[in-house]
């Protein structure tokens, strides 16, 4: 096991509370000390799983991703992350890290650098953290190009690519899009273009071209293009976009998701939001709580379809998920009501009373109901 030589703690502002520690890391693959950055969530939850983000080109790269990791996990429901940078900028060691061959291929010190990560850092990490399964790498320019040699790997080590404007070796072009297609594990790709042309513009285009034209269902790929960026500037474009693209899935069912998925579906409308949650945690390996707000968009989705055998389904989860509060129980009462059981009914909307209000249900709405069923029976 390697050593961690040096340790202290960095404090910057992202946020209330948020802290980076850095770390002099002791690499026994690079024979050298490495200046590495950690981003760990405040109420980090040794009972909970983190995706874990590597950032290459930390100098440039790791405030923004940091703050646009904090900026999505509060306000679009996106997880918590680890962020972890490798700091490349003094002496221009990048240029050392991410070298290439004229085959293509990373030199002697890439091929070191890339052992660092793969059979050093990532595994201290997923040692001392909670990390799932998911792993994202972000880099810059030659970083860019340097990541792309974990999908050469039978089984890639990272889920999702984020690459920005990135400096193409020989042969990437085609290589990149040749290994994309070979890979079934489910793969995220997002490739981030400034709109000012250089060297590489056309070998990028010509690469975009054959990843657009790869015909499968576990590659998620993305192109965003910034006209108004050049290669300086693009480093500062598009990593919350390749968030909001890659973790799409977290954010809560928007208007636009409920008229065009849930109300054009064929599916029983519960089946979407079981779907959804089934694909965050098989494509993230995560177990995310079903938000109050999707449970609502299902229900208006019920109603408007008329859907009542998905009120059941609708019912027992939210007795799981939200226990103590009427949301089950009146879901219950409602399926009862609709299948033409109105005693069952009746009893379960009593139930639902007795219980806290949440969202829009109140005990004024299970008391109407109640009410209505008895005076149904002549009570």
């Amino acid at each position: 096991m390697q050593r961690i030589i040096t340790f202290f703690a960095l404090f910057l502002c992202f946020g209330a509370n948020a802290q980076v520690t850095q770390e002099i890391f002791e690499s026994f693959k690079l024979q050298e000390r490495r200046e590495v950055l950690y981003y760990i969530p405040e109420d980090y939850d040794e009972k909970k799983k983190y995706p874990l983000v590597i950032v290459l080109d930390a100098e440039y790269l790791y405030d923004q991703v940091v703050a646009n990791a904090k900026f999505y996990s509060e306000f679009h429901g996106m997880p918590d992350m680890i962020v972890v940078g490798i700091n490349q900028n003094e002496n221009s060691v990048r240029l050392d890290d991410c070298a290439f061959e004229e085959n293509g291929l990373p030199s002697e010190k890439g091929k070191e650098f890339f052992e660092f990560l793969g059979m050093e850092l990532i595994p201290y990490l997923d040692l001392n953290y909670n990390t799932a399964p998911f792993k994202m790498i972000i880099g810059y320019d030659i970083t860019a190009n340097f990541e792309n040699y974990w999908l050469y790997k039978e089984n890639s080590l990272f889920n999702a690519y984020v690459s920005i404007s990135p400096t193409l070796a020989p042969g990437m072009e085609t290589n990149v899009p040749a290994r994309l297609a070979e890979h079934n594990k489910k793969i995220f790709y997002q490739l981030i273009m400034e709109g000012e042309k250089n060297d590489y513009t056309a070998r990028i285009k010509e690469m975009d071209k054959a990843i657009k034209a790869i015909e499968k269902e576990s590659l998620f790929y993305y192109y965003d293009e910034y006209p108004g960026a050049d290669h300086i500037s693009i480093a500062t474009y598009g990593i919350g976009r390749a968030f909001d693209n890659i973790f799409g899935m977290f954010k809560p069912i928007s208007p636009k998701e409920y008229r065009e998925q849930i109300l054009t579906s064929e599916e029983p409308v519960f089946q979407y939001l079981q779907d959804k949650y089934k694909s965050i945690q098989d494509l993230f390996g995560l177990q995310k709580p079903v938000e109050l707000n999707d449970i609502m968009a299902i229900y208006a989705g019920i109603r408007k379809k008329e859907d009542y055998e998905s009120l059941k389904p609708l019912s027992d989860l939210c007795k799981t998920e939200f226990t103590g509060y009427m949301l089950g129980f009146y879901f219950e009462g409602e399926y009862y009501e609709q299948m033409g059981e109105p005693k069952k009914a009746l009893k379960t909307f009593e139930k639902a009373f007795g219980m806290d209000e949440i969202d829009f249900l109140t005990k004024e709405m299970a008391l109407e109901k109640i009410d209505a069923l008895k005076a149904d029976f002549g009570y």
